[in-house]
């Protein structure tokens, strides 16, 4: 049986527009040319040329935000509270709650790179496109939305790039059982330049962060700066996206793959 890994990742790295002016990680890197001194202080009389080669361990500091790079965001970013529309609030989990069965499931692609930058997806729109590819949404499947911003990864229009998923869409996954979503654009909701424009001329704050107000109603995931989306064909794959364990946090930096396993679908199906 095959087996073959789809890496849907972006790079965490220095000088790339991934994330809006002062948000963007910054790395560090020391060489083994330059790390002596942080060795010699452990063997005292060590000299660099006793080193093979007088070179020392390669290493890197890394000042990084947990939503830099392809993360996955907990409830406890949306908002403090989860689940009030299924008549069980309760304090939203953070990323080391979050249930690890969501992140290893049969996914599907939703193509929605023909919106403009700034479309709100709406709830007929999945729907249309459910039923374009043929596939009905069974609970705990990841849900995955190629928008046009992951062509524009790295060039200074991305944060503003492609659509976001709206509120009623948002809802429409997550009653149909679907805890984890994610997408290739710097937000789940529609980039912030384009809401703001909208804000500005009806002074409606429901429009701001509203996919991601969902889970104040049912609790769930998503993975954001998702890359390599269009290679995909809209279902029978695997995700793979195990979020990085951090106490008590609103999000934690993801490998997220996708896994074309012909035992993985066997058993998916028995």
């Amino acid at each position: 049986m095959g087996r073959r890994i789809v890496d849907l990742s972006i790079f965490l790295e220095n000088d790339i527009p991934s994330d809006p002016p002062g948000m963007a990680p910054k790395i560090r890197y020391f060489t083994h040319e330059n790390t002596f001194p942080q060795i010699e202080p452990f063997f005292p009389g060590l000299r660099k040329g006793d080193l093979p080669d007088g070179e020392g361990w390669a290493v890197e500091v890394v000042n990084l935000s947990t939503h830099n790079g392809t993360h996955l965001d907990a409830p406890w970013h949306f908002h403090s509270t989860q689940d009030a529309a299924l008549s069980n609030r309760k304090p939203a989990m953070t990323i080391h709650e979050v249930p690890l069965d969501w992140c290893f499931q049969p996914a599907v692609k939703l193509d929605f790179r023909h919106f403009a930058d700034g479309y709100v997806v709406t709830a007929d729109d999945v729907e249309a496109e459910l039923k374009r590819v043929g596939h009905t949404l069974s609970p705990l499947e990841i849900v995955v939305v190629n928008t046009r911003a992951g062509s524009r990864y790295g060039n200074p229009d991305y944060v503003s790039a492609g659509c976001g998923m709206g509120y009623d869409a948002t809802m429409y996954l997550l009653e149909r059982g679907v805890r984890l979503t994610g997408t290739d654009a710097w937000s789940w909701d529609a980039p912030f330049v384009h809401t703001a424009v909208k804000y500005a001329g009806s002074k409606d704050p429901s429009l701001i962060w509203e996919g991601h107000k969902a889970g104040r109603d049912i609790g769930y995931c998503h993975i954001e700066k998702l890359h390599n989306l269009e290679s995909l064909p809209a279902d029978g794959f695997f995700i793979s996206c195990f979020p990085h364990k951090i106490r008590g946090a609103s999000a934690g930096w993801t490998r997220a793959v996708a896994i074309f396993d012909d035992a993985l679908q066997a058993s998916a199906s028995a």
